[in-house]
């Protein structure tokens, strides 16, 4: 991994779906668990790319992976590419939805912060934030069954999801020999429940589980915890609203 880190550019529309805070703290959780290995290289796939915030900071600091992204809108596969090149990143980018693309290589890690939200919620009238939000685009079953099929033998998979639904990522992890190895839970402050959960699960893996202290966010005056400071700076990002 790099010394210096980078500040990373990244082009958002001006009117639609925006990154998170999410991806900074599942960045922050991929690190963690990398910390444990050496020589990180290969394939590196993000599904459903956006602005390609995740894979590029993944990649921009672990120079020897290259950098697949999948993403099926077509204003963030522009954002994708554009925010690849404007940093400097090599990238290969498949224009289409993860459901129905046909990659043709396996990959050595993939990562995501995929959309999970129930579809019996109230739903955005905007089309671009309903893909973007709501997993009717991309069910967590064929998340996790298709994208473990897409790794190579012990192949890592990365991402973050809606923490009241870890009963059933476990389930459907379980069923398709993927592993979990590795969790964080996400709370908005010390008393409330945690409102989003960071795995890392591992491909016919049988080691142990291992859960990481959790991230808080807040303190109790509202001001943001050191450590939510830190993982911003870390990440190193800066966002520069564009029409598209």
């Amino acid at each position: 991994m790099t010394s210096y880190i980078k500040t990373l550019l990244l082009y958002q529309p001006q009117n639609g779906y925006c990154y998170n805070s999410d991806t900074h703290f599942l960045y922050n959780f991929i690190q963690i668990n990398l910390a444990h290995y050496k020589n990180i290289q290969g394939e590196l796939l993000d599904i459903g790319s956006g602005s390609g915030i995740l894979g590029l900071l993944v990649a921009r600091n672990y120079p020897k992976l290259q950098l697949n992204q999948c993403e099926i809108q077509s204003s963030f596969q522009f954002l994708s590419q554009k925010n690849s090149e404007i940093n400097s990143i090599q990238n290969i980018l498949y224009k289409e939805s993860f459901i129905e693309c046909d990659f043709n290589k396996e990959f050595d890690y993939i990562v995501s912060n995929p959309p999970f939200y129930h579809s019996d919620v109230i739903k955005s009238e905007n089309e671009n934030l309903k893909i973007a939000r709501y997993c009717d685009s991309l069910p967590l079953e064929t998340l996790l069954s298709k994208g473990t099929k897409l790794l190579k033998p012990q192949g890592k998979f990365f991402f973050c999801y809606d923490a009241k639904q870890l009963d059933n990522i476990i389930l459907i992890a379980k069923e398709n020999k993927l592993n979990i190895e590795s969790i964080q839970f996400l709370h908005p402050n010390s008393k409330k429940e945690a409102s989003l959960v960071m795995i890392m699960g591992r491909k016919n893996s049988k080691s142990k589980l291992k859960i990481l202290p959790p991230l808080i966010m807040f303190e109790n005056n509202g001001e943001f915890k050191s450590e939510i400071n830190q993982i911003y700076q870390k990440c190193n990002t800066h966002s520069i609203k564009c029409e598209i």
